[in-house]
Parts: C-alpha cells; sequence; structure tokens
C-alpha cells in the first residue's frame, strides 16, 4: 500500500521502519524538516512538503504527535492531510489525546469524506522497535479490519475497543495503572533502601508472590540499574495524566489514586525530571526522603 507517516520521533521512526520493511511505500512529511533527513534517498520512500501532499499520494495515514492541538493541525489545519485527502482515506492516529479530541477531530474528517482510527499505543520505545506495541482502537469496525494487517506490522496485541474515542479510554485507563504502578514500585524500593535493605533482594522476592508484575519486573530491574534513559518520557506521562484527570473532573468521578500520582508527575517534572524517564520517580521520592543520587548508592 501507499502509506503516509507523519511524526518521525522516539516511537513513530521504528514504526515508519516496519511499515517500510513490510514492503509498503512510504510517504513522509515531518514538521522538523532534519527529522527526514534519515530517510532522504530510501528506498520506497518519498519526502513531501506539507501533510496534504502526503495526503494526495497515501491510501492510509498514520500520525504519531504529541498532543491534541498537535493532531487536529495535522490532520485539519492548513496544508493538512483534509486539504490534499482523497474521498476513503484512512487517518489512524496513535498518538495519546482526549477521548473528546478524537471524537471531534474524528467528526471533522468524516464530514470531508475521512476514516478515522484513534489508536494509541503502550509498550514505549522498545515497543516501538521491537514490533511488540499494544494497540488500542477506536473506531469503526469495517475500517479497523482493513487497517488491522497494517496495525499487526507494529504491534502484537490489537483491540478494538469500540466506537471514535474509545481507544483513547483504554489508553487513559493503562495511563492510570502504569503511572500508579511505577510510584508503587518506587515508593516501596525508597522504602527498603531507607530500612537498610537491599531493594534488589526485595524484588526479587516480590517476582514470586501477588506483588508480581510486568512494571516491577521490567521497571523495577532499570531502577535498581539506574537507568533513567527515557523509553517514555516523563513529561509525556504528566500530559497523558492531565488528560485523565480532565476527563474524571468532565465525568464527575473521583480518582484519588490517579489524582495523587499526577501530582507527584507534576512535582518531577517542574524539579527538571521532564526529559528523564517516568520512572525518575525514584530519584524524586528519594530526594524527598533526604537521599541525594550517588549512583547505586543513594545515601543520607
Amino acid at each position: 500500500m501507499e502509506i503516509g507517516f507523519i511524526g518521525l520521533g522516539l516511537m513513530g521512526r521504528p514504526m515508519a521502519g516496519h511499515l517500510l520493511a513490510a514492503g509498503h511505500a512510504l510517504h513522509l512529511w515531518a514538521r522538523r524538516p532534519e527529522t527526514l533527513e534519515a530517510w532522504r534517498d530510501r528506498a520506497g520512500v518519498r519526502l513531501h512538503g506539507s501533510a496534504a501532499d502526503v495526503a494526495r499520494y497515501a491510501d492510509l495515514v498514520f500520525t504519531v504527535v504529541a498532543d491534541a492541538p498537535d493532531v487536529e493541525q495535522v490532520t485539519l489545519g492548513a496544508r493538512g492531510l483534509a486539504e490534499g485527502a482523497r474521498p476513503g482515506l484512512i487517518v489512524i492516529d496513535m498518538s495519546t489525546i482526549a477521548p473528546a479530541a478524537a471524537r471531534d477531530i474524528g467528526r471533522r474528517l468524516e464530514e470531508r469524506g475521512i476514516e478515522f482510527l484513534d489508536a494509541p499505543v503502550s509498550g514505549g520505545e522498545t515497543g516501538a522497535i521491537d514490533a511488540t506495541l499494544t494497540i488500542m482502537v477506536g473506531g469503526k469496525q469495517t475500517v479497523f479490519e482493513r487497517a488491522r494487517p497494517l496495525l499487526e506490522c507494529l504491534g502484537q496485541t490489537i483491540t478494538h475497543i469500540g466506537p471514535t474515542g474509545a481507544g483513547q479510554v483504554a489508553k487513559a485507563c493503562n495511563q492510570i495503572l502504569t503511572a500508579m504502578g511505577i510510584a508503587a514500585v518506587a515508593e516501596a524500593f525508597n522504602f527498603a533502601r531507607a530500612s537498610g535493605v537491599d531493594p534488589a533482594r526485595v524484588r526479587e522476592a516480590l517476582l514470586g508472590g501477588f506483588a508480581a508484575s510486568r512494571i516491577l519486573d521490567a521497571h523495577g530491574q532499570r531502577m535498581l540499574e539506574r537507568n533513567f534513559r527515557p523509553g517514555f518520557k516523563a513529561w509525556m506521562h504528566q500530559k497523558d495524566l492531565r488528560i485523565v484527570m480532565a476527563e474524571a473532573q468532565r465525568l464527575g468521578l473521583t480518582l484519588p489514586g490517579a489524582a495523587a500520582t499526577t501530582q507527584l508527575f507534576n512535582a518531577l517534572v517542574g524539579s527538571g525530571g521532564g526529559e528523564e524517564d517516568s520512572i525518575a520517580v525514584l530519584k524524586l521520592l528519594e530526594r524527598l526522603s533526604g537521599y541525594s543520587d550517588h549512583g547505586n548508592d543513594p545515601s543520607p
């Protein structure tokens, strides 16, 4: 197929590479032209000067950008996808945005004869590189079935959740669980260390009981290694939690755990940790407990 791809960052770059490796022709545009340099002169890739130009050639376009205003600009703004789209174009947005924003963008694109799926992902940079992402999809079932073979190039667990916006609801649920899970593991490790007990031995024991989780396993190991290189940046998790709390306010819901965790991420980003991985919540808790970051041995 002729595939458009917009958003060649930490996640989008390897995802576009998988589609190219699967034999699809790629049509690329980027808001930062330097992002395209790595793709120049690659077989099967054509670079364009706008999102509208991408839409003129593509049968389906993926977008992976930061937030709802970016999705709206790329799809419906000046020289956006809608400006160049042929009837029947499918747009799959894999960004994480508010469910209401996804519904609005989907409705406005449909008015122009463009099909839309909201398909946010979980799995971080590693999942994007390994093509093992979890993909949560909202939109028409018929459009989802047409897009499924392409989604299977990018992920392992691909679920149609419901109508437009439902994928973003599922992603919000994911972000509640992962943020609180990361905060819980960080709290447990900080408690163990402050008590004079090796967190590595604690993790080893807990992985054999009901406290076991993928977060304790994978992120817990990275915390022990002090590996805060971003696979998913803290400021992005903060942004996603803001979406959760805004939706909770709109729905009149009480989400006490998510609210407390949001404050932790606000503090992490506000203290300069936004570009680190979200597991840097551990460092924030250590600082609040009077520890300094001295490699593998934070000490009072």
